[in-house]
This record gives C-alpha cells, sequence and structure tokens, in this order.
C-alpha cells in the first residue's frame, strides 16, 4: 500500500497499528515510529532545513512514509503600521489598532437575555467593508479634531501566505520530520541518518536537531537494562550459592544463559526480526526459564549421588530424566517471547508435556515447572 499511495498527490500518508499509532503520539505528538525535530528560530529556515533532512532521510535504506510537518499555507492579511505617516497626523499606534479591532474583529456592546441564557451583542463593519485588502485600507481613523484618514495612508495592508501552525518545546520553535522504518532495526537505521544528515545538512549556528520516539524509548530502555540486569544476575548467582554451597554448582546453573542467548539470537534471526525493547523483556523471560532448568538438573544430579549414583552415571540418568521436559518448557517459553511462533503454534504448553510423556514413557511437562513437584514425581519413580 505504501509503494502504491507514493506519488499520490496532494495527499501524505502513514501506515501504521492503532495502537502503536497512539503510543507514538503520546511519545513525540506524532504518528510515526521515528521523530526528527529541528530547532531553532527563524521560520523560514526550519522550513528550508526541515526539507532538506526530509531528502536526506528517504535516501537511508528502510525509510518508508518519510513527511514533514505542514507549516505554511494559510492566507493572511498583515497590517503594518506606518509611525512616521501616523506622526504626521497626530494618531497613536493604540488608535489605529483599536480601529482596526473593532471594525474586523468586532467589540462587545451589551448583552441579550432568553431566560437564564444571555448572549453577547458584537457590533463591527457590514462584510462588504471588511471583505477584502481594498475595503479594509478604506477604513477611516479618527485624528485629532475631526480629521479622518484612511488606513491605507497610514499603514501597509498586505495578503501573505502565512505559517499555519507554531509548535515550541522548551521555549523554542521547532519542524517534526517523521518516518516509519521497514526491514532493518530502529537503531542502526538512527545511526546511518545521523551520519547521513551530519555530512549532508549544514545547519545555522543555534540550530539542532533531536532523535525521538520509538528510537528515544528503546535508548531510555536500554541504559535501564543495562543496570539492572547486572544488578539481578549478581543477586540471583548470591541467591544460588546460598542455595547450592559449592561454587562450582552455582557457575554450571549461570552457564545455561549464554546457552539460551543463542536459541533466542536464532529464533529472532528465523522469525525476520530485530532486536527491540519487547523482545529484550522476552530474553529476560528466557534467561529465567533457563535457570529454572538448571536448578532442577543440578538438583536432580546432586540426589542422585547422594543416593550413591557414581559421578559418571548419573551424567547420564540426569539429562536423560530432565532435559526432555526441560527443553520442551524452554523451547515454548523462550520463541513464544521473542518471535510469532506462538501465534502459529497448534497445541497449547499442556500438550507439549503431553506428548513429551507419549515420547519418554514417564515423563511430562510438570516436570521441569515444579520444583518440588518434579523431585516428589522423581522420588515416586524411584520406589517403583
Amino acid at each position: 500500500m505504501g509503494e502504491a499511495f507514493e506519488d499520490f498527490p496532494g495527499a501524505q500518508f502513514n501506515f501504521t497499528q492503532p495502537i502503536a499509532a497512539a503510543v507514538d503520539e503520546l511519545l513525540t505528538g506524532t504518528k510515526a515510529e521515528l521523530a526528527i525535530k529541528l530547532f531553532g528560530a527563524e521560520m523560514e529556515v526550519l522550513k528550508e532545513k526541515s526539507d532538506e533532512i526530509a531528502r536526506v532521510i528517504a535516501k537511508v535504506p528502510g525509510a518508508s512514509d518519510v513527511q514533514k510537518d505542514q507549516i505554511t499555507g494559510t492566507p493572511q492579511l498583515r497590517i503594518t503600521v506606518d509611525r512616521a505617516a501616523i506622526a504626521r497626523y497626530g494618531i497613536n499606534v493604540a488608535d489605529v489598532q483599536e480601529t482596526i479591532r473593532m471594525a474586523v474583529g468586532g467589540e462587545e456592546a451589551g448583552q441579550i437575555f432568553e431566560d437564564i441564557r444571555r448572549f453577547d451583542i458584537v457590533v463591527r463593519f457590514s462584510p462588504d467593508a471588511r471583505a477584502n485588502k481594498e475595503a479594509i485600507g478604506d477604513i477611516l481613523i479618527h485624528g485629532p479634531g475631526a480629521t479622518r484618514v484612511p488606513l491605507s495612508q497610514l499603514a501597509m495592508v498586505e495578503e501573505i501566505v502565512g505559517p499555519r501552525q507554531i509548535t515550541r518545546e522548551n521555549n523554542q520553535r521547532f519542524i517534526t520530520v517523521q518516518c516509519n522504518v521497514r526491514g532493518r532495526d530502529i537503531g542502526s537505521f538512527v545511526k546511518d541518518a545521523q551520519i547521513a544528515i551530519d555530512s549532508q545538512v549544514k545547519l545555522p549556528p543555534g540550530y539542532l536537531v533531536s532523535w525521538g520516539g520509538q528510537f528515544e524509548l528503546q535508548q531510555e530502555a536500554n541504559k535501564r537494562l543495562a543496570l539492572v540486569i547486572p544488578v539481578t544476575l549478581f543477586i540471583v548467582f548470591l541467591l544460588l550459592f546460598s542455595t547450592f554451597n559449592p561454587l562450582k554448582n552455582s557457575l554450571l546453573i549461570l552457564l545455561n544463559i549464554p546457552l539460551a542467548l543463542v536459541g533466542g539470537v536464532a529464533a529472532l534471526w528465523l522469525s525476520g526480526q530485530n532486536l527491540s525493547v519487547p523482545a529484550s523483556v522476552g530474553f529476560i523471560a528466557l534467561f529465567g526459564i533457563a535457570l529454572a532448568n538448571g536448578m532442577v538438573l543440578v538438583t536432580y544430579l546432586n540426589q542422585l549421588v547422594n543416593q550413591g549414583v557414581s559421578l559418571a552415571e548419573a551424567s547420564v540418568q540426569g539429562p536423560h530424566a530432565r532435559a526432555p521436559p526441560a527443553t520442551a518448557l524452554g523451547r515454548w517459553v523462550g520463541v513464544g517471547a521473542d518471535g510469532p511462533f506462538i501465534r502459529n503454534r497448534k497445541r497449547s504448553p499442556a500438550a507439549i508435556g503431553n506428548s513429551s510423556h507419549r515420547r519418554t514413557g514417564h515423563f511430562d511437562l510438570s516436570d521441569a515447572v515444579g520444583y518440588s513437584g518434579g523431585l516428589s514425581m522423581v522420588r515416586q519413580r524411584a520406589g517403583a
């Protein structure tokens, strides 16, 4: 659809989803994934430089639905008072402004009451006397005594095309250039776009570019995750060390995290998706499942060793007993959190566990999910 409407005359289109558009608008006031704000003082310079930025962004691979704010196109009538002329007639600027305000905008002359409702009575010139530039120029301005001077002799009346809107942020004017990103991650797109703008667009002193939208949200989330994840892993390590006294057991459980990371990256690659904030949250869930699976397996291995089974035999029996259900659970949670495969699966988690039960003859999903439940089932099987 984007290609079909790309050259549609007189209109600009932005293809997105309702929820995503609402979130983007809350972030930066635009309905696109990426918002580039150009700050400056002069509207003409802002318009010129925003046009250049839009042309540069459109050439960056992955850019889609590139458009900028429409700030011009509103016809206006501008009246500029000639101070030298009004000084010759002895008229003040305030007198000219007051006459124009009453003649064109109107002046409240009283109120009319209808039951409990009341309405203002506004008096102004008839439509014929204020319909165009010439008619407004013929408005008479009262001077000293009985002097009456046409407005056209005291001010310059001209028709211009002025700004449709003037937006400000932190007391600075700005224009927004917005776009969506297709076929690549937004982080690398912004990096390439920044290089292109810095090399091809020369901004005057006092003008600056700010990047917002989902990119800003992703950068803030990455900063928080860069602090939270190491602290969380350290706390988890302390808890594991306090539960599994030997240091090697705790390190063995933590080694599941990089192995699970390989599977998550492979899932993103197979699904054709990019690393994003939702995918990062999926990786966190995947790490938790990998740690849970590692704790279940190490606990079972320690139990076998305590029962007198040799370490070599326990290393064979442990993965054979715990790996099939743990792998099924990790695959369901990890891939489901990182990619779209969860929408395409035809079986529920219970069905996965039942299929594992049918394949092995004595295991189901509760072996990997329930820590205490799994141990009780092992005891029952050992007694059987």
